[in-house]
């Protein structure tokens, strides 16, 4: 069962998905639904002996293209509608044993297209109004799975945090005519003390108002507004500087970083012209033994509180060696 239930206090909703109490949870390494089908094994989600990236749709998904009707009534106060929409899963590797930071580069640039491909399909999806492209990884993230792997969410409305933001960038563009992010990074890389990597399309900072000690935020050097206006120059510009930032984040302290990656982008609908994307990194460590904890503040007031100074987290970041 999955339905969509509106927040009244949030103005936003709430994805219920009963179902995925079921979902695969940490199964051995050898029955692992992401692998390929070996020839006589068990069958997994991809039916091939082999692969290279293989995508699709989730089977424990919170949106469904034709969804079931909603199982309660709504009433004055309590507003539901169907979930409609798509949950993808995006496999990296056949590689059960790799990360998106081991990775050969040339895989990561393939991944890029992938992502670019997705975007524009979901994105002309009547039903859609914003895709989502993220990463979980590890454990302490919550993840089930081991094996390389990300996911796509296609929602019917567009989730609050990256409206709050493209309300944001709405109202300084209004403001000055510009672009938000695009003036931030050029802040950012005139100070040059929170800058970490940058080639020729693409920087990594920890920003000035980092929430995690090594958070991380991937921004092109040019107004793109989405995946889909990414050249192919730039795509893999874009995964050379998503890479170096996960190759950076495992040698920190010297193992294999969990993190959400997460993809903001344009919307898949229109007015969202002063829209920019970007990636972000929110890697739980705080020290190489200490996680940074979601507690009162964060969770229940959205206000977080980082143990670090960005400027150090950066400083430490730029010293590990790629």
């Amino acid at each position: 069962m999955s339905e969509l239930r509106y927040h009244p206090f949030l103005d936003t909703w709430v994805i219920t998905a009963t179902h995925r109490q079921d979902r695969t949870f940490h199964p051995p390494d050898d029955y692992c639904p992401l692998c390929p089908t070996a020839p006589g094994g068990f069958p997994t989600e991809i039916p091939n002996p082999e692969y290279d990236i293989a995508v699709f749709e989730n089977r424990f998904p919170s949106l469904a293209p034709v969804p079931p009707a909603p199982a309660v009534l709504a009433g004055p106060m309590s507003a539901v509608r169907p979930s409609a929409g798509v949950c993808e899963v995006v496999c990296y590797s056949s590689d059960h044993t790799a990360t998106f930071a081991t990775l050969p580069l040339a895989q990561i640039r393939k991944l890029a297209r992938v992502w670019k491909h997705r975007y524009v399909e979901l994105a002309a999806r009547p039903e859609v109004e914003y895709v989502f492209i993220f990463e979980n990884k590890g454990k302490e993230i919550g993840v089930t799975l081991s094996h390389p792997h990300g996911q796509i969410y296609a929602y019917p409305f567009i989730p609050p945090v990256p409206r709050q933001e493209l309300d944001r960038e709405r109202a300084h563009h209004v403001a000055t005519g510009g672009v938000l992010v695009q003036d931030w990074l050029h802040a950012e890389l005139l100070d040059g003390v929170r800058v970490v990597w940058r080639n020729a399309s693409f920087a990594a900072v920890v920003p000035f108002f980092a929430r995690y000690p090594y958070e991380v935020c991937v921004a092109p050097l040019k107004h793109l507004r989405s995946l889909a206006e990414m050249s192919p120059g730039e795509l893999d510009d874009l995964a050379e500087a998503l890479h170096v930032v996960a190759r950076k984040l495992d040698g920190l302290f010297g193992f294999s970083m969990p993190y959400i990656m997460v993809l903001h982008q344009a919307p898949a609908v229109d007015g969202y012209d002063f829209a920019c994307f970007h990636a972000e990194f929110y890697p739980p460590y705080r020290t190489a033994t200490k996680l940074k904890y979601l507690a009162g503040s964060e969770a229940g007031a959205g206000a977080f509180i980082n143990d670090t100074l960005a400027e150090s987290s950066a400083e430490a970041l730029r010293q590990v060696p790629v």
